[in-house]
C-alpha cells in the first residue's frame, strides 16, 4: 500500500521529466543558459516582449514550454509604432491571436514618435520608447523579469557595429544577457537558425517586419551582407564575437571597479543627482581612467547606464586640465562646470529658478539667431539679430540693454539660463581679469532670489552677457571683426544697480 502510494506521488514528476525529454533543442538551450547565467528563478513572474517575429515568437513559446515545470508566471508586451500602417496594425492582431491561444495575458501600447522634436535616430528613439514602455508595464503587472527575444546573430551585429565606430571596451562588450537585475536575453547563446528550426518543427508562425530588409539601415546591411560572408570564412565568426564581448564584457566591469576604487576619495554627490570630482586627484589618473572615471560618473545617472561620447569626454578633462576656472560646457542632463577646486556636474532638475512669488518655468532657453524669448524669470523680451559691421548705426545706442559681440569669435547654440555655481565672467571694463558671477552679484548687493532670475546670454565658449548689467569683454569689437550680434532686452522688471 505504502508503495503504491509512493509510486502515485512519483507520477507527476515522472511525466514531467518525459515530456522535458521530448522538447525541441532549442528549449533546452535556453534552460541551460538561464541557469549558467541566473537569468530567471523557478516561480518568477516574466514579461515578454513580443514583436510578432521569429526571435521574439519562439522565445514567448518556449517559456510557455517552461511555465509548468519552472512554475512561470507569463504576460506579454507588443508596441505598436504605427510606422508601418496596416502592417502595424497587422503585427498588433497577430500577437493577440498568438497570446489568446497560449492564454497568455498582453498588453498592447500604441506609442507615438515626436518626429520633429527627434534628435537620435528613428531606430534608437523607438528602442528607448520600447524599454520605457516594458519597464512601466513590469512594475505595473509585478514582473520579476522582463525577457527580450535577441539572440548571438543580433550580438554578433553589434559587437561588429562598434567595431566600425571604434568603441573601446564598453562598446565591444554588446548586450549583456542579464542588465540592472530585471532585463534578461534567454536566447543570447542561440543562432537565428536555430531560432527558425525550432519554429518550422512546432510549427509555430511568425510575422516578418519590411523595415529588416531596408538597406538604408546599417545593421541590416550588416546582418544581410557582412554576417554571411563572415559565416563562409569563419564558421564559428558569430560564437568568436559573442565571446569577445563577455571578455571584454569581465574586463570593462574590472576595470570600472579598479577605477572607482581609486577615485571613490575625490568624488562627492548630492541628492540632486549632482556630483563633484577633485581635479587635480582627477588628472593624476592614467589618461584611461581618467576618461573611465568621467564616463562613469554620468553613466551612474542615466537611467540607460549610457555615457556621453569619447569627444564630451576629453572635452571635460580638458576644462579640468585649465589653470583658470570658469570654464562650463553644456551636457545631456545638464552642465558641467570648473571652479577653483572640482569638476562638477549640475543636473537640469538642480537647476530650477527659485519661486519669487509666481511660476518661471524652466530655466533654460534656446535663443535662436535671429530670435527672440521673453526671459519667464524676469518678462524680459531678449532679441538677437545679426548684422554686418558695416552695417552698424554708428549712433545706436550701448549700454546694459543692449550689447555687440563678435559673431565671428562665438558659436552656437546660444542659450538663455539662470546663474550656476561656479560660473565666472570677463566683465567689461576688468582688463581682461575675471570674476566668480557670485562675486559680482555680491559687490552690486543683488540679493540672493533676485540674482537666481537674471538672465545669462551663453555661447559653448562662455558667458556672452549678464543681462542688463555687464558684457563679457572677450567677445567684444574690435578693428578686425566684420560681423556682430546685437542683443537687446526690453522691460526688464528687476530693478538694477550698478
Amino acid at each position: 500500500m505504502k508503495a503504491s502510494e509512493s509510486d502515485e506521488s512519483l507520477q507527476p514528476a515522472l511525466n514531467r521529466s518525459i515530456d522535458t525529454m521530448a522538447w525541441p533543442p532549442l528549449v533546452h538551450r535556453v534552460i541551460r543558459t538561464a541557469r549558467s547565467r541566473s537569468l530567471f528563478l523557478r516561480g518568477q513572474h516574466i514579461l515578454v516582449a513580443v514583436s510578432g517575429g521569429p526571435d521574439s515568437v519562439a522565445l514567448l513559446s518556449i517559456l510557455h514550454h517552461l511555465r509548468p515545470s519552472w512554475e512561470l508566471a507569463l504576460s506579454a508586451v507588443h508596441c505598436n509604432y504605427g510606422l508601418r500602417g496596416a502592417e502595424s496594425d497587422g503585427d498588433q492582431q497577430f500577437v493577440e491571436a498568438l497570446c489568446q491561444g497560449l492564454g497568455v495575458p498582453l498588453h498592447v501600447r500604441q506609442v507615438e514618435f515626436h518626429t520633429g522634436r527627434r534628435k537620435t535616430s528613428l531606430q534608437a528613439e523607438a528602442r528607448d520608447l520600447r524599454y520605457q514602455v516594458m519597464q512601466e508595464i513590469a512594475e505595473k503587472c509585478g514582473a520579476d523579469r522582463i525577457a527580450v527575444g535577441h539572440t548571438a546573430d543580433d550580438q554578433a551585429e553589434t559587437v561588429f557595429l562598434w567595431m566600425l565606430r571604434g568603441a573601446g571596451l564598453t562598446g565591444l562588450s554588446g548586450m549583456p544577457a542579464f542588465r540592472n537585475n530585471k532585463l534578461i536575453r534567454p536566447l543570447y547563446d542561440a543562432k537565428r537558425q536555430e531560432v527558425l528550426a525550432y519554429l518550422r518543427a512546432t510549427g509555430v508562425s511568425f510575422r516578418e517586419d519590411s523595415s529588416n530588409f531596408q538597406e538604408h539601415y546599417l545593421r541590416n546591411r550588416v546582418r544581410r551582407e557582412v554576417i554571411p560572408i563572415l559565416n563562409r570564412l569563419v564558421p564559428s565568426g558569430i560564437d568568436a564575437l559573442c565571446k569577445l564581448a563577455d571578455i571584454c564584457r569581465e574586463d570593462d566591469r574590472c576595470l570600472d571597479h579598479q577605477v572607482d576604487a581609486l577615485s571613490s576619495s575625490a568624488v562627492k554627490r548630492d541628492s540632486a543627482g549632482g556630483w563633484a570630482i577633485d581635479r587635480r586627484l582627477l588628472l593624476e589618473l592614467p589618461q584611461a581612467f581618467q576618461r573611465r572615471c568621467i564616463r562613469n560618473l554620468f553613466r551612474q545617472n542615466d537611467d540607460q547606464f549610457r555615457s556621453p561620447s569619447i569627444r564630451t569626454v576629453d572635452r571635460l578633462i580638458h576644462l579640468a586640465s585649465k589653470r583658470e576656472a570658469g570654464s562650463s560646457l553644456d551636457v545631456k542632463g545638464g552642465r558641467v562646470v570648473v571652479d577653483d577646486r572640482c569638476l562638477q556636474f549640475v543636473p537640469l532638475q538642480a537647476r530650477e529658478i527659485p519661486p519669487a512669488g509666481h511660476p518661471y518655468g524652466r530655466c533654460q532657453e534656446l535663443l535662436p539667431v535671429p530670435g527672440e524669448l521673453v526671459w519667464p524669470g524676469t518678462d524680459q523680451r531678449l532679441q538677437v539679430q545679426q548684422q554686418a559691421r558695416v552695417q552698424i548705426d554708428s549712433a545706436l545706442l550701448l549700454g546694459k540693454d543692449r550689447i555687440l559681440v563678435d559673431a565671428d569669435r562665438v558659436s552656437q547654440p546660444l542659450m538663455v539660463r539662470n546663474w550656476l555655481p561656479g560660473d565666472r565672467f570677463y566683465p567689461s571694463g576688468m582688463r581682461g581679469h575675471s570674476k566668480k558671477l557670485q562675486d559680482f552679484f555680491t559687490d552690486l548687493k543683488i540679493p540672493p532670489a533676485t540674482r537666481a532670475r537674471i538672465p545669462l546670454v551663453v555661447a559653448p565658449e562662455g558667458i556672452l552677457w549678464v543681462v542688463g548689467y555687464r558684457q563679457d569683454g572677450r567677445w567684444a569689437l574690435t578693428a578686425a571683426t566684420k560681423c556682430c550680434l546685437v542683443f537687446t532686452s526690453e522691460n526688464p522688471t528687476l530693478k538694477r544697480r550698478d
